[in-house]
């Protein structure tokens, strides 16, 4: 195993957008990270790590109140390397919410220190700290496993994420949720909440936000037409809860998008 980069508290506001790197990449999320894979973006804790596998798309961003900070080891793997992660299950390319990454964070700052100070067994430090690393991300990822196989409904439960996310404007009733699920409005709020952190109705607020900011970004309609896409019936609600979330109202978000993108495009020039 080498080790090419480690790079600790980076600062990043804007979007990480189908980034691809040779090597493979490990990332520490200090704050709540929003995560793009199969065009679904999913919000994180801030405690999440991830391994991306060498040249996958990587594509991430922070809120726009804190944007993101995290730490970064950028590695090559040896054919035994890539057996001794395909033998403990590692999981690549998906985002792993950790329950406390004090250990993660100790061994890059500890890597980091050695890889500075001494060229002396670098190496064999840089591969027992990666390991630790590995089981650490291992141990959190077969622990979430678990608690999946233990919650009720889950199969359901994700399926109905899933359309929220996928379908953000449809109209979805508590009532005709729990009917299906044969279960009561109570027990339906308290499972959805040990499950995934957040309410059902917070989860429409985020999916139908998320689609905002695409439209906002990647269309030229109208705040009052995204609105009504979004499955809003009121622009003033649709404002006050998008600045309420994304600390700004759906007209500055749309401007400063648009400034950040023609600088990106005179400094290409």
């Amino acid at each position: 195993m080498k080790i090419t980069n480690i790079t600790l508290s980076v600062r990043k506001n804007e979007t990480v957008r189908d980034l691809q790197i040779q090597d493979y990449c490990l990332y520490l999320f200090r704050n709540p990270v929003i995560f793009r894979i199969d065009s679904i973006e999913r919000e994180y804790n801030g405690c999440t790590a991830i391994i991306y596998r060498s040249s996958s798309k990587q594509c991430f961003r922070g809120n726009v109140v804190k944007g993101l900070k995290y730490d970064m080891v950028c590695f090559r793997l040896s054919s035994s390397d890539k057996q001794y992660m395909a033998d403990m299950d590692i999981p690549f390319d998906t985002p792993v919410e950790l329950h406390d990454d004090f250990i993660i964070a100790s061994a890059i700052k500890s890597m980091k220190i050695h890889c500075d100070m001494s060229e002396r067994r670098k190496t064999e430090f840089s591969e027992l700290y990666m390991r630790i690393i590995f089981i650490a991300i291992e141990d959190a990822h077969s622990s979430i496993k678990l608690e999946k196989n233990s919650i009720p409904k889950y199969p359901l439960l994700k399926k109905l994420r899933d359309y929220i996310y996928d379908e953000p404007p449809a109209e979805l009733s508590v009532d005709v949720v729990c009917r299906r699920f044969g279960i009561s409005k109570t027990y339906f709020h308290r499972i959805y909440m040990d499950t995934f952190g957040t309410t059902f109705t917070q989860d429409i607020i985020e999916s139908r936000l998320i689609y905002a900011t695409s439209l906002l970004v990647n269309t030229e309609l109208s705040i009052s037409a995204i609105a009504e896409k979004c499955g809003y019936e009121s622009d003033s609600y649709f404002m006050r809860q998008f600045r309420q979330r994304r600390g700004c109202t759906p007209s500055e978000y749309r401007k400063k998008k648009m400034s950040v993108s023609v600088n990106e495009k005179i400094v290409k020039k």
